[in-house]
């Protein structure tokens, strides 16, 4: 087996994959399951700091964002699509898939997105049913300050939907504040669970705008509104996979057992860009760095697949390029939820700086000893 250093999926803890193994009930039938289900939701809304209603879906975390434009999007509704990113304008399709007009607000990729100049545009333009923001973008390790772009959105009585899928518990979210009407994280980022599931807080301003439609959803599976009143009803709209949500639950009991778990994303991430740039290697982005993955530009000595394959063969450590107009272009470390350690992150820079140098890549310095005198420093603050 690999070690997984990439982007997502990550490394999963005994603890999760116990968990998983438990034997089950029919979560059709079984009213101790729609219980359990319901305190897990519950878990998760109070870990990012929401009194809105939290549901997990079956599929993968691609999931919530289709379902979120699905239960939003009516024929003609105008979205605005901030686009910074690969994921960012990924959420254009859905729009169109949903007989939507997604409006693109494009702006460049290797910086986090300008308020002050995202407020400028508002005022001059500002007729949409909602907006889509990617938090973490994670083939270009984007970071966008949701913190001030949702309540901004807001402003103007805009929905707002959020793509957390690679950040949601590595960096903060604080779904209330931040005025967030439709938040989608994933299983297999910094929750640390196998892929499988996704995770969507709903405010009431998002239920009633699908409870105010004049034309119905069209999907049954990536659609919010047939979990409407699932509790009550004790009714799920599909069987639900048990064995997924008994692993979640133990990924997140982790999750809430580690109060500094964001702190410790942050101290890694600033470590790992450190001894990257000190390195010589270039990171991708200019500003907006993610905590949940370093992205550096594949050196001109080499190609990504020979650093990629060489560290894989020669040091069972999995890392990742990317893909759409980033292919080919740059390295992925992820280090987030169970890989954000300072021994996996070392580990895997030692890999690199042998792989490098084994490919005639000249380094100014040691990336893994850079990373180890950083994170000691941190500790000892």
């Amino acid at each position: 087996m690999y070690k997984i250093m990439t982007p997502g999926p990550t490394q999963v803890s005994e603890r999760v994959r116990i968990a998983r193994s438990k034997e089950c009930t029919n979560p059709d039938l079984d009213e101790d399951f729609v219980e359990f289900y319901k305190e897990t939701c519950e878990k998760i809304s109070c870990l990012l700091h929401t009194k809105n209603e939290t549901l997990i879906l079956g599929g993968e975390g691609i999931l919530g964002l289709e379902a979120a434009c699905a239960s939003l999007t009516e024929p003609s509704d105008r979205v605005l699509v901030l686009d910074n990113g690969i994921f960012g304008k990924g959420f254009a399709d859905f729009v169109s898939l949903y007989g939507g007009e997604p409006v693109l607000y494009t702006v460049d990729d290797r910086n986090t997105i300008d308020v002050g100049a995202l407020e400028n545009y508002l005022a001059k333009q500002h007729d949409f049913k909602y907006a889509t923001v990617v938090h973490g973008d994670t083939p270009s390790g984007m970071k966008n300050d949701i913190s001030r772009i949702c309540p901004l959105l807001k402003k103007y009585g805009i929905l707002t939907v959020v793509d957390a899928v690679s950040t949601m518990f590595a960096e903060p979210v604080d779904v209330d504040a931040y005025q967030i009407d439709v938040l989608c994280g994933g299983s297999q980022k910094a929750i640390s669970a196998p892929p499988g599931l996704t995770l969507v807080t709903v405010s009431p301003a998002a239920w009633a705008a699908m409870e105010q439609r004049s034309t119905r959803i069209a999907s049954f599976y990536a659609n919010l509104y047939v979990f409407r009143d699932y509790y009550e009803k004790k009714w799920f709209p599909y069987t639900m996979p048990i064995s997924d949500i008994n692993g979640l639950r133990a990924a997140i009991e982790e999750i809430e057992a580690e109060p500094e778990m964001e702190k410790r994303h942050a101290d890694i991430a600033e470590a790992t860009r450190e001894a990257v740039r000190r390195a010589g290697l270039k990171l991708y982005q200019q500003s907006g760095f993610s905590n949940t993955v370093t992205v550096f530009e594949v050196p001109k000595e080499t190609t990504d697949r020979e650093i990629l394959d060489r560290m894989r063969r020669e040091y069972n450590i999995m890392l990742a390029g990317s893909f759409d107009t980033l292919a080919g272009k740059v390295i992925r470390i992820g280090h987030m939820g169970n890989n954000a350690t300072v021994e996996n992150v070392a580990e895997t820079l030692h890999a690199l700086d042998a792989v490098l140098r084994e490919l005639s890549v000249p380094l100014s310095c040691s990336v893994e000893e850079v990373f180890r005198s950083k994170t000691i420093i941190q500790r000892s603050k």
